[in-house]
Order: structure tokens, then C-alpha cells, then sequence
């Protein structure tokens, strides 16, 4: 996770938390002199939107006060849905057996886009089963994943 990234997750985590819900992932999206801070929030009971409009009025109030980002930007609190994206390597262990989508900051065989089944999660590196081969990416290589929603 980038160093802003995780400063965020540090400032953040313990107000989720204090509201009651898991902080699943965080992500900081820059577009032109705006940026997007997206927070997934997650609970046993599941996520509707008070719960999310509850979390994003905490959360403005502690991100005026502690400015982490510099210029504009957007807070949008959601649950991570049924096509879940992926940031720990607890979330992936979780997954295993599950179709993933993948994304890798660099090229791995020419390419870096994926979708393969999760067989496994070994030293922070990721197995994915794709078509007849299999793929081994270290988590920090990963760029973005997510669950593939079954229709």
C-alpha cells in the first residue's frame, strides 16, 4: 500500500471502528486537481446507505480537522459489495476458490490484466488459475483485484 494510502488507513481505521463497522480498504484515486477518496466499510450484519452516510459524517469532520490530502477531493463511503475488491492478504485468504479479477502494476507475461480462479495465498503471493496456467503475483503487485460477482 502506497505511504499516503496507509497514513490514511491509520487516521481513518480507528473512527470505523468506534462507529462499529470493519474498515475493509481504502482507495485515493487522483483525477485532473480533484481526487477521489473511496472508504469500504464492512459489518457482520452487512452495509446499507445510513450506515455509509453515518461513517462519511464522521469521517468529514476528522479529515477537515487533520487536512491529509492536499487541493479538493470527493469522500465516498460503501460497502464493498458482492464484487468485493481485495487490499490484505487476510481478504485474500479468504477468497480462496473464488474468481478473481486482477490487475498488476507491472506486466506478467505481456500482460497485466487477469481472471482466474484464487487457489492460493503463500508468503504474500497470490495463485491464480488462469485458463491452463497458473500465476504467481506478490501482493504488492497487484494493482487492484476484486471478486468476479457470480450472475
Amino acid at each position: 500500500m502506497p505511504a499516503k494510502q496507509d497514513r490514511l488507513q491509520q487516521l481513518i481505521e480507528p473512527s470505523v471502528k468506534a462507529l462499529g463497522y470493519q474498515l475493509w480498504g481504502i482507495e485515493l484515486l487522483s483525477h485532473d486537481r480533484r481526487s477521489l477518496l473511496r472508504v469500504y466499510i464492512d459489518s457482520e450484519d452487512g452495509i446499507n446507505v445510513d450506515d455509509c452516510a453515518r461513517v462519511s459524517h464522521q469521517l468529514s469532520g476528522l479529515l477537515d480537522v487533520e487536512n491529509p490530502i492536499s487541493g479538493e477531493y470527493i469522500l465516498e463511503v460503501s460497502s464493498p459489495g458482492t464484487d468485493r475488491p481485495l487490499f490484505t492478504v487476510e481478504q485474500y485468504q479468504q477468497y480462496v476458490g473464488e474468481t478473481l479479477k486482477v490487475r498488476t502494476r507491472m506486466p506478467f507475461d505481456g500482460r497485466r490484466n487477469f481472471s482466474g480462479v484464487l487457489k492460493a495465498v503463500e508468503n504474500d503471493e497470490v495463485v491464480l488459475h488462469v485458463e491452463d496456467h497458473e500465476f504467481i503475483f506478490p501482493i504488492e503487485a497487484v494493482e487492484k483485484a476484486h471478486i468476479l460477482a457470480k450472475l
